[in-house]
């Protein structure tokens, strides 16, 4: 039976030229590219560095520091021209369907904040069942969602709810730096936070590394 390989990062913040990136078919990056994102120069540094992967797809949603995908939604997802931007948005790749959102529960003053409840409910209720690879910024509730020395939960109970029933094979996210890591949840779904800088922002964590395998081939 076929496989692809995915490579998944999250939280790179303007570092990703000091990543070593594992080879595979698909890299994935869920959200916080740019540092304070306002600069549209950082969005072409990363296009081209995404440019220079030679993983032959490359997917990618924003983050709450991608304040320009948010501010000047047009311009900003024009520069992304190495990678396909995805936004409450889906596309299938090697025969995955995959489904990408930025949104996340309110954070300080950022990107894409949504009120918890019924509003971000809305954005959840769109992911498409039979969704292979689910890409949302941030975690759901009581997933790989605590900071470091560890906090409450900090993740989303709409999305948590969501994903349980859509279960899909692979949820990647980050945004809580601190949670870095995978876990196997209990619908058979495997849950990355691929966060590849600590709280402090030094780049610390190595990109993961999922193999699905392609039903029916």
């Amino acid at each position: 039976m076929a496989k692809v390989r995915i490579i998944c990062i999250s939280d790179t913040h303007g570092q990703h030229a000091g990543l070593r990136l594992p080879e595979g078919d698909i890299l994935i990056h869920a959200g916080d590219f740019m540092t304070y994102g306002n600069a549209p120069g950082e969005i072409i540094d990363f296009n081209a560095w995404l440019g220079r992967q030679p993983h032959t797809h490359k997917i990618l949603i924003a983050g709450n520091h991608d304040r320009l995908f948010e501010s000047h939604s047009m311009p900003a997802r024009a520069l992304i021209t190495n990678g396909v931007y995805l936004e409450d948005s889906g596309v299938e790749v090697e025969g995955l369907k995959f489904w990408g959102s930025p949104v996340q529960p309110p954070f300080n003053n950022w990107a894409f904040n949504v009120q918890r409840g019924a509003p971000i409910r809305r954005h959840w209720d769109k992911i498409p069942m039979g969704t292979d690879v689910l890409v949302t910024h941030g975690p759901p509730f009581g997933i790989l969602d605590q900071s470091r020395p560890m906090t409450d939960h900090l993740g989303c109970e709409e999305l948590a709810e969501v994903v349980e029933k859509v279960a899909p094979r692979l949820h990647l996210f980050g945004h809580i730096h601190g949670g870095h890591g995978r876990v196997r949840g209990s619908n058979g779904c495997e849950f990355v936070n691929g966060s590849v800088l600590n709280e402090h922002y030094m780049l610390v964590y190595e990109p993961q590394v999922v193999d699905l395998e392609i039903l029916g081939r």
